[in-house]
């Protein structure tokens, strides 16, 4: 097993700064493809697929997934919470804004920083590196704070907020599981393996449940989006991001998510046309000097 790296190096960083990249793209790929495709249903059929294409990339690579290794009780707790984490987000986006649930989500660095040390003891930031991460989600609050401070007239809005601190509460647990248990040594492949295949049973079991319509009859843009959900953000992103969890430390990674929303925003701008503001422009300095902070070596 390669040593575990006690900084970022360039590869991390790189690969991080990628994967936040398609992350944020994502948000608009999901937005546009729920205007035809419900919304936990979507979520089925892009764990589902990803679920598949790691297996038959397992087979292919000869990555055994069913060999017992004792990760099974740590890999089935990190699928529900895997899963419980993309559920909520779904639903919450139901009772709130998505600038506000997006604000809520991304607490999730602070609940590996605060946990994590605990058990971890190696992954204790210092305090310059608490200064950045704070800084870092000050400057995400800021680039949504106009949705977030101007409620919406959506009702049970509070029911989304809650939605959205829940998901990124589970989203900070799902790493402590994987960095702190077994899981820990287990291939990057059965680790993603566990979380995928546990959502694709939650996710349409709960889709059902709230009479979800099923359907495969959508446009080819649509499922264009599902593709591209499918292969390259729930299969190679996240299964990226998984063998980095086994080779750098996952309270530095996790600030780095704080890029995901900001580049959601400029994407907004780029290919959407929404307006470039100051407030943007603040926020990508802010996130951008609280990574170097967090990442700064000892």
């Amino acid at each position: 097993m390669t040593a575990r790296k006690p900084h970022l190096d360039t590869l991390a960083i790189t690969l991080l700064v990628v994967c936040c990249a398609f992350w944020g793209f994502q948000q608009i790929l999901i937005k546009f493809a729920v205007a035809e495709i419900p919304p936990l249903w979507q979520a089925s059929l892009r764990m589902g697929g990803a679920t598949v294409l790691l297996g038959l990339w397992c087979a292919v690579r000869g990555v055994p997934l069913f060999r017992r290794d004792g990760s099974l009780g740590a890999g089935l707790l990190a699928g529900l919470l895997f899963a419980g984490e993309f559920c909520f987000i779904y639903l919450g986006l139901q009772h709130t804004s998505a600038s506000r649930l997006t604000v809520f989500l991304y607490t999730s660095p602070f609940v590996v920083a605060l946990l994590l040390p605990r058990v971890v003891p190696s992954e204790t930031l210092r305090r310059v590196q608490w200064i950045g991460l704070v800084l870092a989600f000050a400057a995400v609050a800021l680039a949504f704070s106009e949705g977030f401070l101007h409620p919406s007239a959506q009702t049970g809005q509070w029911r989304g907020d809650a939605m959205g601190l829940a998901a990124g509460i589970l989203w900070g647990l799902t790493t402590l599981t994987i960095r702190a248990s077994v899981l820990a040594s287990a291939s990057a492949e059965k680790t993603l393996f566990y979380q995928l295949a546990v959502t694709a049973v939650v996710a349409p079991l709960l889709s059902l449940a709230l009479g979800e319509t099923w359907s495969l009859a959508y446009s080819p843009l649509a499922w264009g989006s599902v593709l591209l959900q499918t292969t390259v953000g729930a299969f190679a992103s996240y299964l990226t991001w998984m063998w980095m969890l086994r080779h750098y430390p996952a309270t530095q990674m996790a600030t780095f998510t704080f890029l995901t929303p900001v580049f959601a925003l400029v994407f907004g701008v780029v290919l959407l046309g929404e307006p470039l503001t100051g407030q943007l422009l603040l926020a990508l300095g802010g996130v951008a000097a609280g990574i170097v902070l967090v990442s700064r070596r000892g």
